[in-house]
């Protein structure tokens, strides 16, 4: 794998361009308007909601990492299937992941859809500290991308897209309890935490386990992810999708959210994964808890939530070039051991930052 075509050029999908290309790989970004900024690698505009097109530019390329809008990636994945080439995304959406499980099975290059923040590194966090247990009863996955100056009652700025937000605050959720899996409602489940004396609330939302109830199904009784936030929001959250009825306006809802909370520079991601079971005869509880925030990366500042969802999806790729992952077939999160995705040469952020 050497020639790799990144479709969609925000904050995350240049800074994963920037990042596969100082990996070694020949980078072509593809977005639907010009860049104004220079970047090291090629990059071209296309209407990447024309499959021909898409399709066109994928001929030569040996993988295909998608950084659209979630509604897009299923026709990415398509094409990427038909080509025969290794196929990446962000995706949260659990259809779309459940079409690229299936579109799989015939694949002649790697289908890993997923490869973000949540689902993605949270995942792999997530299941190597079940492998440290003899008997695992409960695994836990929070994270929360925020401020770290946050104003107003609801405490937030949307860093991350808004269609993908929304999607992960109205889809319902997937858990394991007691043994099943079961599907929950949304911003539900609310539990009060604290990280390095930081209040914070974390509810149910959509994605954010990936495939893991399905691996951990018999092995693993209790298995949920939550979105952690400050303190409020979920109740606003739920007034303004609910009681106003915006859950039937959902593009709008997006826009609304993003005019009166924009982006901000200085965020913040909270990592927090649980896993309680039986070490040694014993009854143990095992943590991983960080707080990753901006840094200097390919030689500019990144916010905490690019740098983290890029380094996640572009240190996959690294193991897939050199062996460490599979060439072919569905690729799941958990199935990518810490360790060695904490050794690639973008993976190894993770490690170097979030102490606090």
């Amino acid at each position: 794998m050497e020639r790799i075509v990144v479709l969609g050029l925000g904050k995350v999908g240049t800074l994963a361009g920037e990042l596969l290309h100082a990996a070694g790989f020949t980078v072509t970004g593809i977005d639907v308007r010009k860049k104004s900024v220079e970047l090291p690698y090629e990059t071209r505009t296309l209407d990447l909601s024309e499959p021909a097109q898409v399709a066109s530019e994928l001929q030569s390329a040996d993988a295909v990492l998608s950084c659209l809008p979630y509604h897009l990636n299923i026709g990415v994945a398509q094409i990427a299937h038909a080509a025969g080439i290794h196929y990446f995304d962000l995706t949260e959406d659990v259809p779309t992941t459940k079409a690229i499980m299936e579109l799989s099975k015939t694949a002649r290059g790697l289908m890993a859809p997923q490869c973000g923040l949540a689902p993605g590194f949270v995942g792999i966090v997530g299941a190597d500290l079940i492998g440290q247990f003899a008997e695992c009863r409960a695994c836990k996955m929070r994270v929360g991308a925020l401020p770290q100056h946050p104003t107003g009652l609801m405490g937030y700025s949307f860093n991350w897209s808004p269609e993908g937000v929304v999607n992960e605050y109205l889809n319902d959720c997937e858990v394991l309890e007691e043994g099943e899996i079961k599907s929950v409602s949304p911003m539900e489940w609310i539990e009060k935490l604290y990280i390095d004396g930081t209040e914070l609330e974390a509810f149910t939302t959509s994605g954010g386990l990936g495939t893991m109830c399905e691996t951990y199904l018999g092995r693993v009784p209790n298995m949920d992810y939550k979105t952690m936030r400050y303190p409020g929001h979920v109740t606003l959250m739920n007034f303004f999708f609910h009681e106003l009825l915006m859950r039937d306006r959902r593009a709008e809802a997006g826009e609304i959210l993003v005019n009166a909370k924009p982006p901000v520079n200085d965020d913040i991601v909270y990592v927090h994964v649980s896993a309680e079971g039986i070490v040694e005869g014993r009854l143990a509880r095992r943590e991983f808890v960080r707080g990753y925030k901006p840094i200097i990366l390919a030689g500019r500042q990144r916010t905490a939530i690019a740098w983290t969802t890029a380094s996640s999806v572009v240190g996959i790729i690294e193991m897939v070039r050199n062996g460490t992952l599979p060439g072919a077939g569905f690729l799941k999160q958990e199935e990518v051991p810490l360790a060695a995705f904490l050794a690639t040469r973008t993976g190894s952020a993770y490690a170097e930052h979030g102490a606090f």
